[in-house]
């Protein structure tokens, strides 16, 4: 909004051509974001706490877990979105279609999510609405998403499939660009949300991957850096670079009162928003399988839950203590902050390896 009153007035005032630099909006986001979530922070929890609006922790759990986590408040995710909302809104062009689409995910998911802890506070457990029916309605939104970016998109390279490491192994997946863009959405919304187990586990992972993210879309909409790195040149591409400063500000935010002991979760209300507006961008940007090298962390915690249900299933028997992975440390006796700043460590190292792959090529 305040972006698009500015750019009516660049041309009459020199000293507002500044905002013309996606890096400068970038920051801009960034800062706003971060600040709307630390000025609303403390009267949040202390509402949330007032009103036990509490986190119901699975009772399987580690018995230290349970006995640390116990009264914290949830729906954090609300605090995420607003100052989200905030940076994007403020310093974000609104005519560019692909922020539309990243704000549908983004707010969808989020509502999905809050309802799904409205019913785990409503009823004092850790079900809340049963997996199938939020499956259901995550593929339903990720359809609809989908559809809406390949009306509006003008981009032929939408349906095409980049490899990185490999200069010119492109495939063009036609119809099937639809069930695999749903699939990585959605996937991408439940990896981050499996994640978001332990104090700031998934809040620095996202920040670790929107930066990135943030660079590569900066890039892919730049036809002089993307031709240097041999990368599909993608026209407004840029913009969504702003997004992702949103992000990383609202995060940045959010983590201040995240970090171990966290006096608020983020709870389904951030983790499935901020994982399907991650897979979004992976599949906007052209860089879905880069996505799963710099979200590896994601990619790891959601596997551990698929191999322990197939296991269980088939044998009886369980792979690890506990799933999702990170539980399953904590049952072996790791403190909690070890198994947290390990498995940062982890998300550090993949984003560096998804980075490089834009010049092995």
């Amino acid at each position: 909004m305040l972006y698009s009153l500015i750019s009516q007035l660049i041309d009459q005032y020199s000293f507002l051509n500044v905002f013309k630099y996606l890096t400068f909006r970038t920051g801009l986001a960034m800062f706003t974001s971060m600040i709307v979530v630390l000025l609303i922070g403390t009267p949040f929890i202390k509402f949330f706490s007032a009103r036990q609006i509490l986190d119901p922790i699975r009772e399987d759990g580690p018995s230290e877990h349970i006995i640390k986590k116990i009264g914290t408040p949830t729906m954090g995710g609300v605090l995420i979105l607003l100052g989200l909302f905030s940076g994007i809104l403020l310093w974000g062009d609104l005519f560019n279609y692909h922020i539309w689409f990243l704000l549908y995910i983004v707010t969808s998911f989020g509502l999905l999510g809050a309802f799904d802890d409205y019913l785990k506070i409503k009823f004092k457990n850790s079900s809340g609405i049963s997996f199938k029916f939020k499956l259901i309605m995550q593929i339903l939104i990720a359809t609809v998403g989908i559809f809406g970016l390949s009306q509006l998109s003008q981009n032929v390279e939408l349906t095409n499939l980049y490899f990185p490491f490999f200069k010119n192994l492109i495939i063009n997946l036609g119809w099937f660009f639809i069930p695999f863009s749903i699939f990585i959405i959605v996937g991408s919304s439940n990896a981050v949300n499996l994640t978001d187990g332990l104090d700031g586990l998934a809040t620095v992972p996202v920040i670790l991957v929107a930066g990135c993210f943030a660079f590569i879309s900066y890039v892919t909409g730049n036809i002089v850096f993307s031709e240097y790195l041999n990368i599909p040149y993608l026209e407004g591409m840029g913009e969504v670079s702003v997004f992702c400063g949103s992000i990383i500000g609202a995060c940045l935010g959010f983590l201040w009162f995240n970090a171990p002991p966290a006096k608020i979760f983020m709870g389904d209300t951030g983790s499935l928003a901020l994982g399907g507006s991650l897979g979004a961008v992976g599949i906007i940007t052209k860089h879905e399988i880069v996505l799963a090298i710099t979200g590896g962390l994601f990619v790891l915690e959601a596997i551990s839950v698929i191999v322990q249900v197939i296991s269980f299933k088939l044998t009886g028997k369980r792979v690890f203590r506990m799933a999702p992975i990170h539980h399953h440390f904590e049952k072996k006796g790791w403190p909690e902050s070890t198994v947290v700043i390990r498995f940062w460590i982890i998300a550090i190292i993949l984003a560096m390896i998804g980075l490089a792959t834009l010049k092995l090529r």
